[in-house]
């Protein structure tokens, strides 16, 4: 019988606290500047890939969710995947002579996000990871995940952060062939494993404006945006190192929501300006700030941060002592979302879904909204980098073709 050359692997989405928008090389996707997100748990949100390397294949072929995509010659899968194959060339089979040059075999390879794809919860960088992670499994690759980060990053740039799990940097490096600019993890899930999230989802269309567009037509514009770059970047990297380090949520929560503002701000700065955030994205922002209003009062410190990739959801970032504080609230304003809330973590096991507000709070800061609004809400946490799956959770069928279409 033929050995079968396959993987499958997962990969989780990464929300980020200090924001990646614009690139210095469009090709190699560098960044303007360096980035650090949480990675969240794949129990809840991640993407799935299965590679498969046959002789038999006519060609390179990629379904996602089923429905058959392009692989554009010089586009960013090709580009993964050739640079993924090249590395299984060098590493391995230049190495070792009798390691099979699968590397010269056409691949397939399935694709499934358990989340909306391209609705701002970071679609492309689970994609891209589990992509990466799934290749780098097919090709028995002895690198680390830094390396593999070099390759994701060429897909999606956010993509080389979720090769880690926890809290991770991407580096933005300064070496014109990018060569530095690689994801490192600052902290693992094990070093502050109590951060969970609470993700409203504001809109699962796709955005107006993809990232993409926007934030090179920011690159060319924004005045602001060169400020942030050279100045404040650095500044909050080092701060919210420091602070996941010392495991302050204080700190790290009043950087989250400072670098979520700015980087909507450098949005609004861009000409014609981008708006991601609606008013729904707005009312919650209100939400988080009286919140913490009282727990300043009564504390000192702040108990929740939020932030906005380029769309509307809010992230929220909480400790698991306060999220269910948190859940209520958004009960409060957005009673209609318990229909669409999968409370993974039994918050309300033993009470009915309902909303209120902590002691002390001015609930005129916003307004109940109407059914819809909020159209739904995620619950996780902080979790873990890429996984190898094993046979029985392939995507692929014994053809080597996707066990389900769309």
């Amino acid at each position: 019988m033929a050995i079968i050359f396959q993987a499958t692997a997962s990969a989780p989405v990464n929300i980020a606290v200090i924001k990646y928008w614009g690139k210095r090389d469009t090709k190699l996707i560098l960044p303007t500047n360096s980035s650090l997100s949480v990675t969240l748990d794949q129990d809840h949100l991640k993407s799935t890939t299965t590679s498969r390397a046959d002789p038999s294949f006519e060609k390179d072929r990629l379904w996602l969710n089923g429905k058959e995509e392009e692989i554009k010659a010089g586009g960013r899968t090709a580009t993964c995947i050739k640079e993924m194959k090249r590395l299984r060339k060098v590493e391995v089979e230049d190495k070792d002579p009798s390691a099979p040059t699968i590397s010269k075999y056409p691949v397939h390879i399935s694709s499934y996000n358990n989340f909306p794809t391209a609705a701002g919860l970071a679609s492309s960088a689970a994609g891209f990871a589990a992509l990466v992670s799934s290749l780098g499994a097919l090709y028995a690759l002895p690198v680390s995940p830094s390396t593999l980060s070099l390759i994701a990053r060429q897909g999606s740039g956010s993509a080389c952060r979720s090769l880690y799990g926890g809290y991770v940097a991407w580096e933005m490096g300064s070496s014109p062939t990018g060569e530095d600019s690689i994801a490192v993890q600052v902290a693992p899930q094990s070093h502050w494993p109590d951060i969970h999230a609470l993700i409203c989802v504001v809109s699962d269309d796709k955005k107006g404006t993809s990232s993409t567009s926007g934030m090179q037509r920011t690159v060319e514009t924004s005045r602001l945006l060169e400020h942030r770059v050279a100045v404040v970047v650095p500044e909050r990297m080092r701060d919210i190192s420091a602070a996941i380090k010392a495991r302050d949520f204080d700190t790290f929560a009043r950087i989250t929501m400072q670098d979520s503002n700015q980087f909507h701000a450098v949005a609004l700065d861009t000409d014609p300006p981008i708006f991601y955030m609606n008013d729904v994205s707005k009312s919650i922002v209100a939400m988080i700030t009286e919140y913490n209003r009282v727990a300043m009062e009564k504390t000192g410190k702040r108990k929740a941060a939020y932030t906005y990739d380029a769309g509307p959801n809010a992230v929220i970032y909480v400790k698991k002592e306060n999220v269910k504080e948190v859940a209520d609230m958004i009960l409060y304003y957005f009673p209609d979302v318990k229909e669409n809330f999968k409370d993974v973590f039994h918050l309300y096991s033993s009470q009915e879904m309902a909303g209120k507000l902590v002691d002390g709070y001015n609930a005129a800061v916003a307004k109940p909204w109407p059914k819809g609004a909020v159209k739904g809400l995620i619950h996780t946490k902080v979790g873990d980098g890429p996984r190898v799956l094993g046979d029985e959770e392939s995507l692929l069928g014994p053809d080597g073709f996707p066990k389900t279409l769309a």
